[in-house]
């Protein structure tokens, strides 16, 4: 398995040199070779941390850091997060339940792969969020961030909390255990990383009722959703 393991994050072939690297920090087999080659299908190099992986992040750059969620996962993402060269980093999780992403989404965790781990899944994960790693940036990106929403039904006294999944300078897309309806206008709020907690009117403009996930739009006249665009170009120039 070890010798899977090496083979997996050997150097590429002459001629696809890896423009990124990814930090899986103490994770163990299969999960390992399978993230190894998930992540080297896309050009990006793997790199076991073992034991020392706070260190290392304060110190090294990595494009990419995954970490089994569990309390030894803080001290990493504190490292990573506070570190000059890797607070931009994209965060993965591994294993775990949404409640415990949630309980680590001041780290800004952007996406989690799930246990067991499914070579299918993973690959699908990891092509869904490549451009952010190797910084091959679309114009109107999404970037893909576990955190607290808080949604107000605009003229109803009423507020629901929910999940969000993707984030972008005109909208954010988000799940929740609760039902909503296309059109409703809502006032959302959330705090991400560096951007303090900020209050935006928005609207409804899809739902998937199976999976309580929906998506709003900002109001292009409040001014308040400027502060996202900040962050969001700042998130991507780091």
């Amino acid at each position: 398995m070890q010798k899977a393991f090496e083979t997996a994050v050997a150097p590429l072939p002459v001629g696809r040199r890896a423009s990124a690297r990814a930090a899986l920090v103490d994770l163990k087999d299969p999960a390992r070779t399978t993230l190894a080659e998930c992540f080297r299908q896309f050009g990006i190099e793997s790199v076991l941390l073992a034991g020392n992986a706070a260190d290392r992040l304060k110190t090294e750059k990595f494009e990419a850091c995954v970490v089994k969620l569990g309390p030894a996962a803080e001290p990493v993402m504190e490292s990573a997060r506070t570190s000059a060269s890797n607070s931009r980093i994209i965060l993965y999780g591994l294993g775990g339940s949404l409640q415990d992403a949630m309980s680590f989404s001041k780290y800004g965790i952007n996406a989690i792969f799930r246990e067991p781990l499914e070579r299918s899944a993973a690959v699908k994960l990891v092509r869904a969020t490549q451009m952010l790693v190797l910084h091959e940036l679309r114009r109107y990106v999404r970037i893909p961030v576990i955190t607290e929403i808080s949604v107000g039904m605009m003229n109803e006294n009423q507020r629901l909390a929910a999940t969000s999944i993707e984030i972008s300078s005109g909208g954010m897309s988000m799940r929740s255990a609760e039902d909503v309806a296309i059109g409703q206008a809502v006032e959302i709020s959330f705090s991400l990383l560096t951007l303090p907690r900020v209050w935006v009117r928005s609207s409804i403009v899809w739902r998937n009722a199976p999976g309580r996930a929906f998506g709003v739009r900002f109001d292009p006249t409040d001014e308040r959703r400027l502060r996202i665009k900040e962050w969001i170009d700042a998130y991507l120039e780091g």
